[in-house]
C-alpha cells in the first residue's frame, strides 16, 4: 500500500476538501485527486463523497480512517527508531567481568541519557562481521593479529592497554611475592582453558609465552571462572593470568602484579566509519579523553598490535 496516498487519504479527511489538503500537503489538487483514485483502486471500494462543501468520507472511507492513522503512526516510529540518537547504541563488550565492560559502565555513568544494548560476541571475526553488517556498532577487540587485517570501511582506536596479574592460590611457590617478572613465570605451569585456537587472545598469549620462555596451558575442558578459580585456590602448581578489572572476593587467592615489564592487553574499539549514530562519537571521545590512554613505559605488548 502506498503510504503516500494514506497520508493523502487522512489529509483529505481531516480537511474535508480536496483544495485544503493539497495545500496541507504542498501539491496541486490533481496530485491528491490522483492519489485518492489510485488508493480506492487498490482497495476496491469509494472513499469519498463530493458534496457542495468539499469531500466526506463514505462508510468505507469512515471503516478505513482509523486504520489509516495506525499505518501513518507505525511509519514514524518505524523511522523514529532509527533515527540518529534515537536507537539504542548496540556495543560488543567480549564478555561482562572484563575491562570492555568496565569500560562501557564508565561511558554509562558519565552519559546516563544514553541508551546502551550491550552485547557479548565470542571471536573478534564474528565481531567485527557484525559491525560491518551493522548489527552492532562498535566493539573491544585486540586489533593487528597476525592474518586479520581490519576491512578499508571500519576504523579502530586503541583506548586501553590493561595491564596483567598473575593469579595464584596460597600455596604456590609465587604466592607471596609483591610483584613478579615475565621471566620469573619461566618454567611456572600457566592454565589458561579459556584459550581458543583462532581467537585474539589465543594469538595474544601465543606472543607472550614465546617473549618469555612461558608455559601456557590451555588443556582440559572450560567448566568456567568459578570452576578455574577453585583449582588455581587448592593447587600449589597452577596459577593463571588475569586482567586489572576483575571482581574476586576469595581469600584464598593471590593477585600479583606483573612488572619488569607489564605484560598489558591490547584493547582497541572497532566502529564503521559511515556509522552516524551521534552515541558512538560520544563514546569515542569519552575513551580516547584521557583515562583509557594506552600506557606506553615499562609495559609490552606484542609488535603486531595496532595503536
Amino acid at each position: 500500500m502506498d503510504l503516500k496516498a494514506v497520508r493523502t487519504f487522512v489529509a483529505v479527511a481531516d480537511a474535508g476538501q480536496f483544495q485544503e489538503a493539497a495545500a496541507v500537503l504542498a501539491v496541486t489538487q490533481q496530485a491528491v485527486s490522483k492519489r485518492i483514485a489510485a488508493l480506492e483502486r487498490d482497495l476496491g471500494v469509494r472513499l469519498f463523497t463530493r458534496t457542495a462543501r468539499g469531500a466526506e468520507p463514505t462508510l468505507d472511507g469512515q471503516a478505513f480512517l482509523p486504520h489509516a492513522r495506525a499505518l501513518l503512526l507505525a511509519e514514524e516510529r518505524a523511522a523514529a527508531s532509527v533515527r540518529p540518537g534515537r536507537r539504542a547504541l548496540r556495543v560488543d563488550v567480549i564478555g561482562p567481568r572484563v575491562a570492555p565492560a568496565v569500560l562501557l559502565r564508565g561511558f554509562h555513568e558519565a552519559h546516563p541519557g544514553v541508551e546502551l544494548d550491550v552485547v557479548t560476541l565470542f571471536d573478534a571475526d564474528t565481531a567485527v562481521a557484525a559491525v560491518q553488517a551493522g548489527r552492532v556498532d562498535a566493539t573491544f577487540r585486540a586489533v593487528g593479529m597476525p592474518g586479520r587485517r581490519l576491512p578499508e570501511r571500519l576504523a579502530s582506536v586503541r583506548v586501553l592497554d590493561e595491564p596483567l596479574h598473575l593469579l595464584t592460590g596460597p600455596e604456590h611457590a609465587l604466592a607471596d611475592a609483591d610483584s613478579v617478572t615475565p621471566a620469573e613465570l619461566a618454567g611456572h605451569r600457566i592454565w589458561m582453558p579459556s584459550i581458543v585456537e583462532g581467537v585474539e587472545w589465543a594469538a595474544y598469549y601465543a606472543s607472550l609465552a614465546a617473549e618469555f620462555g612461558l608455559t601456557i596451558d590451555s588443556a582440559g575442558p572450560n567448566f568456567g571462572s568459578a570452576a578455574m578459580l577453585d583449582r588455581i585456590a587448592g593447587s600449589p602448581e597452577l596459577a593463571t593470568f588475569m586482567g586489572e578489572h576483575p571482581r574476586l572476593a576469595r581469600r584464598d587467592l593471590r593477585l600479583i602484579p606483573l612488572a619488569g615489564p607489564t605484560p598489558v592487553y591490547p584493547h582497541s574499539l572497532i566502529w564503521d566509519r559511515a556509522n552516524a549514530h551521534p552515541a558512538l562519537a560520544a563514546l569515542r571521545a569519552h575513551l580516547t579523553g584521557g583515562a583509557g590512554a594506552p600506557r606506553a613505559c615499562g609495559t609490552w605488548v606484542p609488535d603486531w598490535a595496532a595503536t
